[in-house]
């Protein structure tokens, strides 16, 4: 018997019905969960597919990520979830290479010879590097980073020379501007997450995948939601939920229909939850609107041959408007992608920049313009298919002191919880970590909330929230 289920049996109580709003990694976790504990669930998607940011699509005549997604030898939740649905056996794993674009040329950064000999940086400046990537994987307190700025941490145990050359260019390529504001516990959780996967056993980079990309994988687990009971509605924008007099949450979605449950938990972007429920405090709508994030603009490329050797090439020149090239057939077998290869161009925005404004057309002439300049081999005639891919509120921005601004799961609402990506405190945005938040939530705060409610009715006496 699973921890969840005792949970639920503890409780003593009929299965509420829960209503999941949002239909990607985060909300279909949660909706497992919870039926595998016995309640009632109703997964609601705005579109018309699941998968939020895992979602495929067609490019050309190949399905595959809208996203670019990897799986780490330590990305313990996903595998696991991927051992219970049948797919973790299948993942195929691949030694991967780095590359780095500095100065106008392209470098390789793939082991520690590579790295000594990395000419952008002195003899000096590499220690110093090496020394900051191995004090911040030996850390444990990443809550006393985030009161600290990234830059001033950065610039404190790399010296000047590298955070200019190095750390700099990669923050605003990531961050932008916003870097001036995020705390120094963004840059350990990245450290952490690739230090632990090299931690496994193999002193090099092994990245994986499940064949058939995560379309297969949310082919199956949504198998498995519906097998569990989970009911799956998509085309279903949810404009308002509140709380009526007689306990219930009506959920009236865009289509103009309604729907009641007892339960409501979103997995939306903070922002969209406050446009959404009315009822929250004025406080609870103030955190959730403050919370930052950044967007992404991201064109998925075939081509008749590869651009480089590296998965992933970071870019320190600040000429370039691409956050870095990922050449994903260095992992997934070209087979699977009609003998061609699959490149990533993302770029990491402000959601406000004038790029989100611009047209599919116009940001392909910006990047293919850039690969030119970058890759003397590189020619528009190999490209097959080409499509660009964006959104909004992608990740949540680690300011400083973020966790302690962050809102509860449990809102001042009855009935009306938050869970998503904006919860990840220990790590950086990625299918593991939210995997995580959804499973530790369902484990901690949903079901639990089960008994605080069977407490309430046998008593008059109304009752807090749960925190977070």
């Amino acid at each position: 018997m699973s921890q969840l289920q005792q949970i639920d049996m503890d409780t003593n109580n009929p299965p509420q019905r829960w209503a999941v709003v949002g239909g990607g990694m985060m909300g279909m976790t949660v909706a497992h969960r919870l039926a595998q504990a016995g309640q009632q669930v109703t997964l609601l998607e705005a579109a018309p597919e699941l998968g939020g940011l895992t979602s495929a699509w067609n490019l050309g005549s190949v399905v595959w990520d809208r996203y670019y997604h990897v799986t780490l030898l330590s990305d313990s939740n996903l595998r696991g979830l991927l051992e219970e649905i049948g797919l973790e056996k299948e993942l195929k794993w691949v030694e991967t290479k780095t590359g780095f674009y500095a100065n106008g040329r392209l470098y390789s950064m793939s082991n520690a010879l590579e790295f000594l000999n990395f000419p952008p940086l002195r003899l000096l400046e590499k220690f110093r590097l090496g020394g900051t990537i191995f004090a911040a994987s030996k850390m444990q307190n990443w809550k006393r980073l985030e009161s600290i700025p990234v830059d001033e941490w950065l610039e404190r145990w790399s010296g000047k020379g590298t955070f200019q050359k190095i750390w700099l260019p990669l923050l605003k390529a990531k961050l932008g501007d916003a870097y001036q504001k995020t705390s120094a516990a963004f840059i350990w959780a990245h450290i952490n997450r690739m230090y632990k996967a090299r931690r496994t056993g193999h002193k090099k980079e092994m990245f994986g995948y499940v064949p058939g990309g995560y379309a297969r994988i949310l082919d199956r687990l949504a198998e498995v939601l519906r097998d569990e009971g989970v009911e799956i509605v998509c085309d279903a924008a949810v404009q308002v939920a509140e709380r009526t007099s007689t306990g219930e949450v009506d959920v009236q979605l865009k289509d103009g229909s309604r729907r009641a449950y007892d339960r409501v938990v979103f997995t939306i972007p903070s922002p969209h939850i406050a446009a959404a429920c009315p009822q929250l405090s004025v406080d609870e709508r103030r955190k959730l609107q403050s919370i930052e994030y950044l967007g992404i603009v991201c064109a998925s490329m075939l081509l008749k041959k590869p651009i480089s050797e590296y998965y992933v090439t970071n870019i320190t020149d600040t000429w370039v408007p691409l956050t870095a090239v990922i050449e994903m057939s260095t992992i997934v077998d070209p087979a699977e992608l009609g003998g061609h290869s699959l490149v990533y161009l993302p770029k990491y925005l402000a959601p406000g920049d004038e790029t989100f404004h611009l047209s599919d057309d116009a940001i392909k002439e910006r990047f293919l313009s850039t690969l030119e300049k970058m890759y003397s081999h590189f020619s528009r005639e190999d490209v097959v298919a080409m499509q660009v891919a964006r959104t909004r509120n992608v990740m949540a921005i680690p300011t400083l002191n973020y966790s302690e601004r962050l809102p509860g799961m449990v809102t001042s609402v009855p009935g009306i919880f938050t869970v998503n990506s904006s919860h990840i405190l220990k790590g950086n945005l990625n299918v593991n970590e939210t995997i995580e938040v959804a499973e530790d939530a369902v484990r901690d705060v949903l079901l639990p909330a089960l008994n605080e409610v069977s407490r309430e009715t046998a008593s008059a006496e109304p009752r807090p929230a749960l925190p977070c």
